[in-house]
């Protein structure tokens, strides 16, 4: 059993990564359907939080079907870190996570997320004051360093656990890599083979299939791993992954009555969220993923799209549904 602090989660946890515009809490909510153990919320920005940002503020919300839940903050400035960590200890999540692997200019040029790999004392101080001034346990995620030149992530990991923090999620890339290449996870295997280090471990970046998981985890023995991009508009790959780890087995994938009704509880959850129109508009960016792979689907992606409303949304994904069981009874006959 991993814990983080008193949190119990499985034998080898599966976690959903902080995305922006993606991990909210529909789609979180999909994500622990599925079987995700622990979930964080997309990466929030402490400066939004101090000044009242409605966009920051919203991406505090958690509800009860998605716990447990962590809320990922970054920034660069001590102050606004202080500042924010009553705002976010209001939410009441069960962990607060520090950000510092994100890769973007917007964010790095001020010394936030991958930003303070340039500066790893900051860092140290900079969590230890998080630690010293929050009830919540921290956790952090992070890249193995800002270049192929300045990995030290042993070193880095040691540190950070000295001054507090609970568990570390390491994404096996360097920030000049941002997305590119292929991760590292070497790196982790050096983390998890230091004895001094004694925190969970968990492994980011190029899991995409249930035999990739089991291989990482039998060649260099996280804790548990990080699923990003692989889970946009495929929660079942946390299913896919854990029966795959129990049995052996790989599951066959969701056919077109299961997809169709994931998205018709994204879109649900969506509109209760942010209402009718920002909830429709924020499911745009899924449809793509979610209906990948099926045959014939692009004129209805795009009716989909392009749809306004919610009653009409689920009148296409109704029609879809019907055709392709008039599809499938032609074929059995």
């Amino acid at each position: 059993m991993v814990k983080i602090a008193d949190i119990e989660l499985s034998d080898f946890p599966i976690l959903l990564a902080p995305m922006e515009d993606v991990s909210d809490p529909p789609f979180r909510a999909l994500c622990k359907e599925q079987g995700c153990d622990l979930l964080y919320t997309e990466f929030i920005s402490v400066e939004g939080l101090i000044r009242d940002a409605k966009k920051s503020i919203q991406k505090l919300d958690i509800y009860p079907e998605e716990r447990p839940v962590g809320i990922q903050i970054f920034g660069g400035e001590m102050d606004s870190m202080m500042k924010a960590l009553p705002i976010v200890e209001d939410a009441k999540p069960e962990i607060l996570d520090i950000n510092y692997g994100c890769p973007v200019h917007n964010v790095v040029c001020k010394d936030a997320g991958a930003g303070i790999l340039k500066d790893i004392p900051k860092m140290i101080s900079l969590t230890k004051a998080i630690v010293d001034n929050t009830t919540l346990p921290v956790t952090v995620k992070t890249r193995l360093g800002w270049d192929h030149n300045s990995i030290k992530i042993v070193e880095v990991v040691k540190r950070l656990q000295d001054v507090g923090i609970q568990a570390i999620s390491i994404h096996a890339r360097t920030r000049a890599q941002m997305y590119k290449g292929d991760a590292d996870w070497s790196y982790i295997a050096q983390v998890k083979n230091d004895p001094s280090i004694h925190i969970p471990v968990f492994g980011n970046g190029d899991i995409d299939t249930p035999q990739k998981a089991k291989e990482y985890k039998e060649r260099y023995g996280p804790d548990g791993i990080m699923i990003g991009r692989a889970s946009i508009g495929y929660p079942w790959v946390f299913k896919e992954i854990k029966h795959y780890l129990s049995t052996g087995e790989i599951l066959l994938p969701p056919d077109l009555n299961e997809r169709i009704r994931v998205v018709k509880s994204h879109l649900a959850f969506s509109v209760k969220w942010k209402g009718d129109k920002l909830g429709v508009l924020e499911m745009r960016r899924h449809y793509r993923n979610y209906f990948r792979g099926i045959d014939h689907i692009k004129p209805i992606r795009e009716q989909l799209v392009l749809e306004p409303t919610p009653e009409g949304i689920i009148q296409i994904l109704d029609e879809l549904a019907a055709t392709h069981s008039i599809h499938e009874e032609s074929v059995l006959a």
